[in-house]
């Protein structure tokens, strides 16, 4: 028999500047997602319908799930942070070369290191970065406008790499081994009128699906680049997806824009969810090295 048509649902609002980097916490079936301006991470439990605010803080740019259940914080300023059972601590104050900037996008990779990204300080381009296990930085590319959606291949050998300012996805080859990324190229470029590339997440199928900031929408694109399907979002700053529920089947949304509901709209900066969207996969935890522990 075949499926309904998936329906957009309104979840939660807090009026998120810039609602971002949605994570699905397995153990807690619960999802995670940050306000990061306003340095807040907010948590919603689908099977009770209930979300609350859980950290209020210095600015939260991305964050990963760790292995043993705890948030790992990439923040302002480079720094680094373990969030577990509202405990904060730190595991790098800051990076000298990011102390005008702050992360944005981050993503675990399958043996746990974490991409993170940074954002463009008025005087220089942003970063790429690589943090391996044992908590050691290591630059990866310059000269970005706006670091943002990560997602690795199924195989595993590729690497998807967003930079949102000049309306690019690009696909790297990725070696697991060593977590070196080379033969970048251009995996999809897109037109003025649909807005910025945001965030994004693969699908079981080898979709991605994307985010776009001021084009109200959430695209779906098969393994070539070409738009396969497109979600309309009530919001224009859509800014990032994951998948999550039991069986990763649930597209949750998060949007921005919440400061200024009057002109950019009424549930600016809200939470929503597209059941039944398909068919998501698991986040790869991160398994970075905890100091003391």
């Amino acid at each position: 028999m075949p499926q309904p048509p998936a329906t957009l649902e309104f979840l939660a609002d807090y009026a998120c500047a810039t609602g971002e980097n949605p994570v699905w916490h397995p153990a807690e079936q619960a999802l995670y997602w940050t306000d990061i301006p306003g340095g807040r991470l907010f948590r919603y439990h689908p099977a009770t319908g209930t979300h609350q605010q859980v950290y209020s803080g210095r600015p939260v740019g991305g964050f990963t799930l760790q292995a043993d259940g705890a948030l790992l914080l990439f923040q302002d300023r480079g720094a680094i942070t373990l969030w577990r059972d509202g405990h904060l601590t730190p595991i790098r104050p800051d990076l000298p070369a990011e102390l005008d900037s702050r992360f944005n996008d981050v993503i675990a990779d399958p043996l746990g290191r974490v991409f993170c990204g940074t954002m463009s300080p008025p005087d220089r381009m942003g970063r790429l970065y690589r943090l391996d296990l044992d908590g050691s930085l290591t630059p990866l590319l310059e000269g970005i406008g706006c670091a943002n959606g990560m997602a690795f291949t199924p195989d595993r050998k590729g690497f998807y790499f967003t930079d949102s300012f000049v309306r690019e996805i690009y696909l790297f080859d990725y070696d697991q081994a060593t977590g070196n990324l080379s033969n970048q190229r251009v995996f999809a470029r897109f037109p003025d009128s649909w807005g910025f590339p945001d965030g994004c997440t693969l699908d079981s199928e080898g979709h991605l699906w994307v985010a776009f900031w001021d084009g109200a929408f959430v695209a779906r694109l098969d393994s070539t680049g070409q738009l396969t399907d497109r979600i309309p979002v009530p919001v224009p700053k859509t800014s990032s997806v994951t998948f999550g529920g039991p069986l990763y089947r649930d597209l949750y949304i998060t949007t921005a824009g919440g400061h200024e509901k009057a002109t950019e709209a009424p549930l600016a900066g809200a939470l929503f969810r597209l059941k039944n969207a398909g068919q998501g996969l698991p986040e790869f935890p991160s398994r970075i090295q905890i100091p003391g522990e």
